[in-house]
């Protein structure tokens, strides 16, 4: 029924400004603004909507994941920029000081300025 559908994502913040900043400022992605909702642009076909939600609350799961080549550059470019990489140890998920879980793909979660979670993930 929705094989050919061009499906989308979408997740909530607090403040649709702040969230601009974060994802054009930090994350170096275009956006654009439509009837007060933000949509992030990536080299996917389709946009992520960001809509504002007055009882907002952070997911508690990943809503975005970045594909990188190089985690630990990708890594080391954030917390330049302010960000603080999630620890995590229980199980098989242990993260190492930067915040990078060495499994198979490295992956390393940050939060955005509306306390979700994104994560960058190496590509093989």
């Amino acid at each position: 029924m929705f094989s050919q559908s061009k499906a989308f994502s979408g997740f909530s913040v607090d403040d649709i400004q702040k969230a601009r900043e974060f994802y054009e400022n930090i994350l170096g992605l275009q956006t654009e603004s439509h009837m007060g909702m933000l949509s992030l642009k990536t080299s996917g076909n389709n946009d992520i909507i960001v809509y504002p939600k007055p009882n907002h609350q952070p997911a508690t799961f990943t809503v975005l994941n970045f594909p990188v080549d190089d985690i630990e550059k990708a890594v080391d470019e954030l917390i330049a920029k302010g960000i603080t990489f999630e620890q995590y140890h229980f199980g098989q998920l242990d993260t190492d000081e930067k915040g990078i879980a060495h499994g198979e793909p490295k992956i390393a979660w940050f939060k955005d300025q509306a306390g979700n979670i994104l994560s960058v993930i190496q590509e093989k």
